[in-house]
């Protein structure tokens, strides 16, 4: 277990002259507040708080991020408040403290919607001072590293909003060292299985591809002399398992087909002229691949990352790939901003930044501003997660305007989104696109170096189909805005007309009821809605029924007078349940929350099954659609949120059958067919359908359609074929 005398050693030898006085302060004042708190191994929870610091003095981080780091729970989880912290340590380390301390939890509030609210915190946080994310990142990683200790639902999640957040975040910032082992650790959590299965495969093959890399070093080594090209090292190494895992299942290729399984790194001398001599020579010893060149020297990643990237073939048709770099450009790859974060010798709270500072300050501004500006746009906790993902998206695409402006893109970009990219006005007005001076279609994906001229005319509108080809969040939720306001005032016109058609049943004037602001706002605020204007709207996307309206104006006695059906069931509630009973759905077996007899169907597109995570949606003439939350088509179709409703699965003691497609991907070898439904068969689930066929790159592709009662049966099915010999993946197939 490490100590407290051994993070300062740290920092005395990484930041001579760094206020020790500080840090100590800090750990006795947190060894004070944590006393007698627990880890969940057991261990004191002392020890996380000291290895948070023991990472951040390791990342030559100053005293103050040290400090920090001690102290970063204490107001979370201790009643300590902020501003005993800023009595004790002033506002830098407050501020900091404040921008790590997660949001207290609000009970009515969705453990999704308090994550986003606590990610959303330290964005904002973080910009003002690149230290807070830099401390979270080491508080998440110390905590991934000893997640073995949680429950295996807990350690899912947390691995899940690792991958999904903090290790792009880590990208971002050009930390490729912290970023790849956040999802190593999230991908040894996540799927268990496929990592054993895969480390198996690799350690194997260990001893062979360890051997070759010594045989490059060493040609390297020879042929880098003999030209005269000078370097300070030779690295040799094996792909990560995250990242090789990622490129199997995309690309459904064996481990063979990978071309950067292994690859060698040159760190040269602090001059770019020797990255490129050295890249000559090494094309020189083998054939390069073609299209697996990139120059990220001449133009840098957004994220500070500079190298040589080449891909050769080797002795015996072994593919490998070289990365070739300079020592400055190596050290800002495995840290990124950190490696930057310096300070001049002054006393706390009175620093004066110097110009390398001030420098990073600019970095970090242009890496993170539009993550908070796109904060501070969007008011949904939800959208602004799935902003923040497609934001820390690798942007590997570099196109130019006709004037020569690079607009930097994440991967899969298309024209409308260069438009958005440029302006709000230039995206909403976009007609057409002109790539390399030819016309194309606005859905062309863009590459790099591709020159793009938009086409606007001044009376255009964003269309819906546009969401099915743009990747960045600013072109989704600007045209996502467009069709909210436009549906909006659809539904208030068609809710008006349905309230004045219901209120002739009932004999009340309609003008008389929908002028009446006082008696529709009172109404409007019973449904827990603000202005007559949303009550309109709700009743016109399906989620108030007029006569409900009506019965509160009314009051329940006049109504029931008045009420044309006189209490009796009504035919379209009769139609309802036969609809229901002819799909096979029964009456209860989703539940409409807040609603009666509305009719659900199961959307063709996810096809939910009991147990999944399930949202509706309020479909003109076939009521509540349900579908899967992870659904693909859910954040097209969930455009407006007014069309959202909450349903869940209803208890049910009879167990419900439904049939699910899954695609198995394999080996082509004999018996794979037989092997994936006898695993099927030993745990006692029926098969409806099987079929099998080779595909042109002469893989086994087998179809098998399996009757399961709920999502954890279907993970046993999954797992169960995942386990056969020679399953490549399996994925479930919908309509």
């Amino acid at each position: 277990m490490i100590r407290i005398e051994d993070v300062i050693g740290v920092v005395e030898k990484n930041r001579p002259g760094a206020d020790i006085d500080l840090i100590r302060r800090a750990y006795l004042f947190s060894a004070l507040h944590h006393k007698g708190q627990k880890r969940a191994s057991g261990e004191p929870y002392l020890v996380h708080p000291i290895e948070v610091a023991n990472i951040l003095a390791e990342m030559r981080l100053d005293e103050v991020s040290v400090s920090t780091g001690l102290l970063h729970d204490v107001v979370e989880d201790t009643l300590v408040d902020l501003d005993t912290i800023r009595s004790y340590f002033g506002d830098e380390i407050t501020t900091l403290v404040d921008g790590l301390t997660k949001i207290a939890q609000i009970s009515n509030l969705s453990r999704e919607k308090q994550q986003a609210e606590n990610v959303r915190k330290m964005v904002l946080a973080m910009v003002t001072d690149v230290r807070v994310v830099l401390i979270k990142l080491a508080d998440r990683l110390h905590n991934m590293r000893t997640m073995q200790y949680l429950k295996p639902e807990k350690r899912a999640r947390i691995s899940q909003e690792t991958l999904d957040i903090y290790a792009p975040i880590a990208h971002r910032l050009g930390m490729g060292k912290m970023r790849s082992e956040l999802e190593d650790l999230s991908f040894q959590n996540l799927f268990p299985d496929e990592y054993k299965k895969l480390a198996k495969e690799v350690d194997a093959r260990r001893p062979e591809l360890e051997a070759i890399l010594e045989k490059i070093r060493t040609t390297i080594t020879a042929r880098l002399h003999e030209n005269e090209v000078p370097f300070v090292a030779i690295e040799g190494r094996v792909k990560r398992l995250y990242s090789l895992w990622k490129k199997l299942r995309k690309q459904r290729i064996m481990i063979e087909q990978v071309y950067d399984l292994i690859a060698t790194r040159i760190i040269t001398p602090n001059d770019k002229t020797y990255c490129y001599l050295t890249l000559g020579v090494v094309h020189d010893i083998w054939t390069p691949v073609p299209e697996r060149f990139k120059d990220w020297i001449a133009i840098p990643r957004d994220n500070l990352y500079r190298s040589l990237h080449t891909s050769v073939i080797g002795d015996g048709g072994q593919p490998f790939e070289v990365q070739i770099r300079t020592q400055e450009m190596h050290q800002i790859a495995e840290e990124g901003v950190a490696a930057h974060w310096k300070y001049k010798e002054s006393k706390l709270g009175t620093r004066e930044d110097d110009e390398s500072l001030d420098e990073l300050r600019k970095t970090v501004e242009k890496l993170l501003l539009p993550l908070v500006e796109d904060t501070q746009a969007n008011d949904d906790s939800e959208d602004f997660i799935e902003s923040l993902k497609l934001d820390l998206f690798p942007k590997d695409v570099y196109a130019f305007t006709p004037m020569g402006k690079v607009i930097q893109l994440p991967r899969g970009s298309t024209p409308i989104d260069f438009a958005y990219a440029i302006h709000s006005e230039v995206g909403d007005a976009c007609t057409g696109a002109k790539i390399n001076g030819r016309m194309v279609p606005i859905k062309t994906e863009l590459q790099n170096g591709d020159v793009v001229e938009i086409m606007t005319t001044s009376n255009s509108k964003p269309s819906r189909d546009w969401l099915n080809y743009v990747v960045t969040s600013k072109a989704k939720n600007r045209i996502r805005h467009f069709i909210s306001e436009q549906q909006r005032a659809d539904s208030i016109d068609l809710g008006r007309k349905l309230l004045e058609k219901e209120s002739s049943r009932f004999n009340v004037a309609p003008k008389k009821l929908l002028n009446n602001d006082g008696e529709m706002r009172r109404i409007a605020n019973e449904y827990g809605l603000g202005r007559p204007e949303d009550l309109l709207a709700s009743i016109g996307y399906g989620k108030t029924l007029p006569r409900n309206v009506i019965s509160k104006h009314l009051g329940a006695e006049k109504f029931a007078e008045l009420d044309p059906e006189n209490r009796k069931e009504t035919r379209i509630s009769t139609g309802v349940k036969a609809v229901k009973k002819l799909i096979g759905l029964g009456e209860d077996a989703i539940v409409v929350k807040g609603v009666d007899n509305l009719l659900t169907t199961r959307a063709r597109c996810c096809n939910p099954i009991r147990g999944e995570d399930i949202i509706g949606y309020i479909s003109l003439g076939k009521g509540i659609v349900v579908h899967n939350k992870r659904c693909k088509n859910v954040s097209q179709l969930m455009v407006n949120r007014d069309r959202i409703v909450e349903v869940d699965w209803a208890k049910s003691e009879k167990e419900e059958v439904q049939s699910v497609r899954l695609l198995v991907t394999t080996e082509n070898r004999n018996g794979m067919l037989a092997g994936i439904t006898n695993a099927i068969a030993d745990i006692k689930t029926g098969i409806r359908d099987a079929s099998a066929n080779i595909s042109r790159d002469d893989r086994g592709l087998i179809e098998v359609t399996v009757e399961v009662f709920d999502k954890k049966h279907l993970d046993r099915v999954v797992s169960a074929v995942e386990h056969v010999a020679g399953v490549m993946s399996v994925e479930r197939v919908n309509a």
